[in-house]
């Protein structure tokens, strides 16, 4: 994998950067294109076909943000760089360029993340803690996203054998802020991983897209301590989606806060008591994800040329979600016409992409 030129890696930027592009139409207009720059020069004419003006996001926003990356001692990981985290990369929804600060090597060794409530009980804090530490010790570099509670003890107790902090802010941010020294550790002895820009502040609406880098990044998931509706329980699930082990500390029946690890125990997840039992599970990960997403990481590579002519698919979605697989099937068009159909859409704002390779209008 070699390096882009500067040019190509400033068009990345400004691509990703520009109005209603995510991660899928990212790969999808590099694909299409072969490049960034080209698909920078279409975007306008590509938007525009819907009878809206369209601005690509400005050169001079883009030179901004990385002076920002330099002077906070970041720098850029693009999908197709050697150190770009090996897992992460077979995700279908995997951020096409992350900012990061520290040794991004850890993500190629065995990772396993660890998650849980920020009002965790003394007992659950303890066991993160246990856990890490020993897990670091077998080799296993811990991930996590540094919230108060679990997040950040398993963080403190990882920091010796490697652990990855990933955060829903700017590279440039430190959130929560009692844990401003405990991210300057980890961006010094560990790796520290954003995928907002840099000033951008921790919003609610960036949590679920940290919590997908998280178990994106690692073989799998143990949640500790979670309530039912809890973003550690967003994480497993996204966990299981990716094709990775999902693993939950059980809990008194009592507890709230127990209430989100005994469900998961129930539906499925793998009851963890130990770090052996983590070792055990997770010895027989051979590094490739389970299920369908190996079927879609050759996408990623821009494998599959897109159509010259979109198809017409427009009247086959709703505002409830999709599969991308059923609006091909019902549409009776060439896959690739309905990708670019797809494209133009989520380009004029009309289309919203959900997890798992589903679509929708917009509301």
């Amino acid at each position: 994998m070699s390096a882009p030129t500067p040019a190509e890696a400033f068009a990345r930027i400004r691509l990703l950067r520009s109005p209603n592009i995510g991660p899928v139409s990212y790969r999808q207009l590099l694909a299409r294109f072969g490049s960034a720059e080209a698909a920078v020069e279409a975007l306008p004419d590509l938007a525009g076909k819907g009878g809206r003006a369209y601005r690509v996001a400005p050169a001079d926003a883009v030179r901004a943000e990385a002076a920002a990356v330099r002077a906070a001692g970041a720098r850029y990981l693009f999908h197709d760089h050697a150190d770009y985290p090996p897992l992460l990369r077979a995700a279908p929804d995997a951020p096409p360029i992350l900012t990061v600060r520290g040794d991004a090597a850890l993500s190629a060794r065995p990772c396993v993340a660890i998650v849980g409530a920020r009002n965790a009980s003394a007992a659950a804090v303890r066991m993160a803690r246990t856990l890490a530490g020993e897990l670091g010790e077998a080799g296993f570099v811990v991930v996590s996203g540094l919230a108060r509670g679990i997040d950040g003890a398993a963080h403190g107790a990882a920091l010796a054998g490697g652990t990855i902090g990933v955060i829903a802010s700017g590279i440039d941010r430190a959130y929560p802020p009692e844990h401003e020294s405990l991210q300057e550790d980890i961006a010094t002895q560990g790796l520290l991983v954003a995928e907002q820009p840099p000033g951008t502040e921790p919003l609610a609406r960036h949590f679920p897209s940290r919590n997908r880098i998280i178990a994106g990044i690692a073989a799998g998931t143990v949640v500790v301590e979670a309530a039912p509706k809890s973003g550690s329980l967003i994480t497993a699930r996204l966990a299981a989606e990716y094709g990775r082990e999902v693993m939950a500390v059980p809990g008194s029946p009592l507890d709230p806060r127990a209430q989100g690890c005994n469900l998961m125990i129930r539906e499925g997840a793998v009851l963890i008591q130990s770090a052996d039992d983590v070792i055990e599970l997770l010895s027989a990960f051979d590094g490739c994800p389970r299920g369908t997403l190996r079927e879609s990481a050759p996408e990623w590579q821009g494998a599959d040329e897109l159509a010259d002519l979109p198809a017409d698919v427009a009247g086959l979605l709703t505002l409830a979600p999709v599969a991308v697989d059923e609006i091909i099937r019902q549409s009776g068009e060439p896959a690739p016409a309905v990708q670019l159909a797809l494209l133009e859409l989520e380009l004029q704002g009309r289309l919203v992409r959900h997890a798992g390779g589903r679509v929708s209008l917009a509301a």
